[in-house]
Formats: C-alpha cells, sequence, structure tokens
C-alpha cells in the first residue's frame, strides 16, 4: 500500500502506508537510523498528534516510521492519509527546539558494569579510555521501546561497538546502561537482557506512579552520561527513594 497520488511536497521523503492489521496503518519514510529522518518523522507525527483526528486511538513513532493506531468504525484508511500529507509542510514547524540535552549520571565500577572489561578488552582499550569515549558523546533518542522508557540511543562513537552477549542474563537491574553492536541504551526497569552492562545510573527512569511514567526525557532529546563515584551514586540513590 503506497502514498495517495498527487501531493507535491519539497520538505522530504514521501511517506509509504502499510497496512497493519485492521486497526494500523504504518507511515514509513525511509529504512535507515539518520537523525534528519527520524526528526521528520516526529514531526509528522506530533502534528498528526495536535489534530486530534477523531479515531486515532495512538500514534508510536520509531526510528524511520510511525504507526497510527485507530478505529474503523470511526475513521477510515483514505481519510488518515489525507490528514497524513496535510502534515508534511507545516511538520518542520512543531519541533522548534530540537529536544534538550538531559544528564544522566553514571557509575562506572566494575560492580556496577560486569562487561565494561570485555567491553575494552573487544575494542582494544583500557577501562578509562571506554569511559572517557562514552562519556564524550551525546546520544539522540531515536525512540522507546523493549521496555517502558526504554531510550534507543543513536551517536555511539564506533570506538565502542560491542556484540550482544552470547546468552542474555535473566536480569538486569533497573538503571544499568549497556551496549549492543552500535547502540547505547538504558535499562529502566529490571529485566532480562543481552546488553553489555557497563555502568549503572541511581536515577529512576521509570515512575509508572505519576502521572507521567517518563518523566526525564522524550524522543528527540539528547542524553549525555556524566561519571560519579559509588559514594556518589549511594547519595543520589538514597534521594531518589525519598523523593
Amino acid at each position: 500500500m503506497s502514498s495517495p497520488p498527487n501531493h507535491a511536497h519539497d520538505h522530504g521523503p514521501e511517506p509509504v502506508f502499510r497496512l497493519a492489521g485492521d486497526r494500523g496503518l504504518l507511515v514509513e519514510f525511509g529504512t535507515s537510523i539518520d537523525p534528519d529522518l527520524n526528526r521528520r518523522t516526529r514531526s509528522v507525527a506530533a502534528c498528526l498528534e495536535c489534530r486530534a483526528v477523531p479515531g486515532i486511538m495512538e500514534i508510536v513513532p520509531a526510528y524511520a516510521s510511525f504507526m497510527i493506531i485507530y478505529q474503523p468504525d470511526l475513521v477510515n484508511v483514505h481519510t488518515l492519509q489525507e490528514a497524513v500529507h496535510e502534515c508534511l509542510d507545516p511538520a518542520g514547524h512543531v519541533l522548534k527546539d530540537g529536544g534538550k540535552v538531559v544528564d544522566i549520571p553514571v557509575c562506572y565500577s566494575q560492580d556496577f558494569g560486569p562487561d565494561l572489561p570485555f567491553v575494552a578488552q573487544c575494542n582494544n582499550l583500557t577501562l578509562e579510555e571506554v569511559i572517557r569515549i562514552h562519556t564524550s558523546g551525546r546520544y539522540l533518542i531515536y525512540m522507546f521501546g523493549f521496555a517502558p522508557g526504554f531510550p534507543y540511543l543513536g551517536g555511539l562513537d564506533p570506538r565502542l561497538h560491542t556484540p550482544r552477549l552470547d546468552t542474555p542474563r535473566d536480569r538486569v537491574e533497573a538503571g544499568s546502561v549497556g551496549i549492543a553492536n552500535n547502540q547505547t541504551g538504558i535499562y529502566p526497569i529490571a529485566s532480562p537482557g543481552g546488553w553489555q552492562i557497563i555502568g549503572r545510573t541511581p536515577l529512576r527512569l521509570f515512575t509508572p506512579e505519576q502521572a507521567d511514567p517518563v518523566p526525564l526525557y522524550r524522543p528527540g532529546d539528547q542524553l549525555r552520561f556524566v561519571p560519579i563515584s559509588e559514594t556518589e551514586f549511594h547519595r543520589l540513590a538514597r534521594e531518589e527513594n525519598h523523593a
């Protein structure tokens, strides 16, 4: 299923539409992991969200696409396609600030980062070099996935690219910071996982008891990892628990 014809837009790639079951419509702008493509995807999704089209239940952005979950008795696919195309021109004006930069304190001790030595060995680096490289970048949040508030981050330095674990762990602690191939990310909740764990943040990233369960960041924001000591980790953890 492709785009309706004769919509002229010069602001980026035309979307391709694909049906996903009887109440899902996938809107694709490409297949690559690219910051500009992701920004366009989020812009159009945000514009569509603001329009509050009757029958749209949820809009779920990904790297270069978003899924529209809709009620077929209230809205049809053609109307949804038209609504998306109406958002293409003004989409560049929806996301103005490019997202905020959020500092995430991380303790890179081997108690909290059991795979730090392997990442260093795999890339012919010292432990200190791994930490320095990892904390020197800014990482764009492309999307949430896998677990509530799990940020899929782009921009990992190629010197840190490391394959996943051969056998995933049964439990990875909440706040664990990991590397998997060319990506880095944070586990907001304790869960099984196969990423190489290099540190942990004391921040509570997922707070289901609050109106906003992921209060610190959104797709489109950038994360910056800030190294802290174990003493500082435990102090911040106590503050988080009493907040």
